[in-house]
C-alpha cells in the first residue's frame, strides 16, 4: 500500500495548485511540438507540388533540424546566465512565428523561413523547459514531470498524421501549421503566473566560461546538417561529405559536450552519452521499420506505419510508471538499454521474406518500453548531477548528443542499403543494421554501470 500511496503522491504533485498551470503548460507545449513534428511528413508531399518546391523536398527537415541545435545551444547558455525565464519568454514567441510564416508561405523560401524559425524556438524551448522542472519540481517530483512529457508525444503519435491528413485534404496543408498557433498563445499564457514567480534568477555561482559557444553551435548545425543530407542522398560524394562533416564537428562537439562525453567519463558524461546511445539507436533502426515493412512485405503505408504508434505507446506507458516508483536511475538506464537491445534485435525476424511481419507490432512496442524506462532516468540523473550554473549547458548536451547521434546513426542505415541492399528490398541492410544497434544498446547498458 506504502508504494501505491507514494505513486499518488507523486502523481498529484504535478497538479498541486501551485504548479497546475506549468504543468498544463509543460504538457501542452510538448504536445504543440510533437503534433507539427509528426505532422510534417504526411502534408510535404502537398506542400513542395503547391510551392513548386520538389527539389527542396528534405530542405523542411534540414533546416528545422540545423535551427534547433543552435537554438538548443543559446538557451542553454541563456539559462545557465538568467534562469529559464528569457528562454521561455521567447522560444514560444518564435516557434509561433515560424507557425505563422510557414503558413502563409507563398513560396518554398518563405515556408523554410519560417521552419528555421520553428527549428530556432523548439530547441530553446525544449532545453528551457528541462531547467524549468528543475526549478519548479522538487527532484523527487522530477520523474513525474518527465513522464508527463513523454505522455504528450502519444496523442500526436497516435493522431498527428492522421489529422494533418484530414486537414490537408479538406482544407489546406497551411491548416497543419496555423491551427497549432492559438494553442502555443494559450500555452505562452498559462506559463505567465510561473515566470513571473521566477523571475531573473543569475546565479548564485557564476557559470563556467565557454567563450566560442555560439560559433560550436553553428558548426555543429552545420555538420549534422550535411549528415543528414548526406543519409537523405546515398552515394559516395555523400559519404565523403558525411566524412567532412564529421571533421567538422570533432572541435564543435568539444565544446557543445562536458569533457569526456565521448569516452565515456563515469558520472555526467556517461549519462549525457546514453541519451545519445539510446536516442540514435532506436531512431536507426525505426527509420527502416515502414520501410522493410512496405518493401519486403506489401504493407500499406499506413500499415506500416502502426509499429510506430506501438512504440510511442510503450514509451509513454513505461515513462509514466517509471515516474509513479522510485528506482535508481543508473540502474533504470541500464534496464533500459537491455529492453532495447532486444527490441532491436529482435527485428531481423521481420526483414526477411518469410519473417514475422507483424512481430513488429510488440518488437516496437518493447522498444519503446525501455527508451520510456531510461530516457527519463538519463533527464532526471542530469539535472541531479547538475550545479544550478550548468543544468542549461548540460540538458542542451542531452540534446545536442540526441540530435548528433540519431542523425549519425540513421546515417549508417543509409550507408548500409546503399552497399548492400535497396530500398526496393532492403533485408541485406536491415539485418547488420539492427544487430549492430543492439550491440551498440548493449554497449550502453555496460558503460552506464561504470558510475
Amino acid at each position: 500500500m506504502s508504494g501505491v500511496s507514494t505513486a499518488t503522491a507523486r502523481a498529484s504533485a504535478l497538479w498541486a495548485p501551485d504548479r497546475r498551470a506549468v504543468t498544463v503548460a509543460l504538457v501542452l507545449l510538448i504536445t504543440l511540438i510533437a503534433f507539427e513534428a509528426l505532422s510534417l511528413g504526411t502534408v510535404l508531399p502537398t506542400l513542395v507540388t503547391e510551392l513548386r518546391g520538389e527539389a527542396w523536398y528534405s530542405w523542411p527537415f534540414t533546416v528545422f533540424l540545423a535551427a534547433s541545435v543552435v537554438g538548443t545551444v543559446l538557451s542553454g547558455r541563456s539559462c545557465d546566465r538568467w534562469g529559464p525565464v528569457p528562454p521561455l519568454a521567447g522560444g514560444p514567441a518564435l516557434f509561433l512565428a515560424g507557425l505563422v510564416v510557414a503558413g502563409t508561405a507563398g513560396t518554398m523560401q518563405v515556408l523554410l523561413l519560417g521552419r528555421l524559425l520553428q527549428g530556432l524556438g523548439g530547441g530553446v524551448m525544449i532545453v528551457a523547459l528541462y531547467v524549468m522542472i528543475a526549478v519548479i519540481y522538487p527532484e523527487e517530483d522530477r520523474s513525474a514531470a518527465f513522464g508527463a512529457l513523454a505522455a504528450a508525444w502519444v496523442l500526436p503519435a497516435l493522431l498527428g498524421p492522421t489529422a494533418a491528413g484530414l486537414l490537408t485534404q479538406h482544407l489546406s496543408w497551411r491548416a497543419a501549421f496555423l491551427g497549432l498557433a492559438p494553442l502555443v498563445m494559450a500555452g505562452m499564457v498559462l506559463l505567465v503566473p510561473a515566470l513571473r514567480r521566477i523571475g531573473l534568477r543569475p546565479a548564485a555561482d557564476p557559470s563556467p566560461s565557454r567563450p566560442g559557444l555560439p560559433v560550436a553551435a553553428l558548426g555543429a548545425a552545420l555538420g549534422i546538417s550535411a549528415i543528414t543530407w548526406a543519409a537523405q542522398h546515398p552515394s559516395t560524394t555523400s559519404l565523403l561529405l558525411a566524412v567532412a562533416s564529421l571533421v567538422l564537428l570533432a572541435p564543435a562537439l568539444r565544446r557543445l559536450l562536458p569533457a569526456g562525453t565521448l569516452t565515456a567519463r563515469p558520472g555526467l558524461p556517461v549519462t549525457i552519452l546514453a541519451r545519445g546511445l539510446l536516442a540514435g539507436t532506436f531512431v536507426a533502426v525505426e527509420a527502416y521499420v515502414p520501410l522493410t515493412l512496405t518493401s519486403v512485405h506489401g504493407f500499406s503505408p499506413a500499415l506500416a506505419g502502426a509499429p510506430l504508434t506501438f512504440g510511442a505507446l510503450g514509451w509513454s506507458l513505461a515513462a509514466n510508471w517509471r515516474g509513479r516508483h522510485a528506482m535508481d536511475p543508473p540502474a533504470l538506464i541500464r534496464r533500459g538499454f537491455l529492453v532495447l537491445s532486444v527490441a532491436l534485435a529482435g527485428t531481423v525476424l521481420i526483414a526477411p521474406d518469410w519473417g514475422w511481419a507483424w512481430a513488429a507490432l510488440p518488437l516496437w512496442g518493447l522498444a519503446g518500453a525501455g527508451m520510456g524506462l531510461a530516457m527519463p532516468a538519463v533527464s532526471v540523473r542530469t539535472l541531479a548531477l547538475s550545479p544550478p550554473a550548468e543544468r542549461g549547458f548540460n540538458s542542451a548536451a542531452l540534446q545536442v548528443c540526441d540530435m548528433l547521434s540519431g542523425t549519425f546513426l540513421v546515417g549508417v542505415g543509409g550507408v548500409l542499403i546503399a552497399a548492400l541492399a535497396s530500398t526496393t528490398h532492403p533485408t541485406a541492410a536491415v539485418v547488420p543494421l539492427d544487430l549492430l544497434m543492439a550491440g551498440v544498446a548493449v554497449l550502453g547498458a555496460v558503460l552506464i554501470g561504470r558510475r
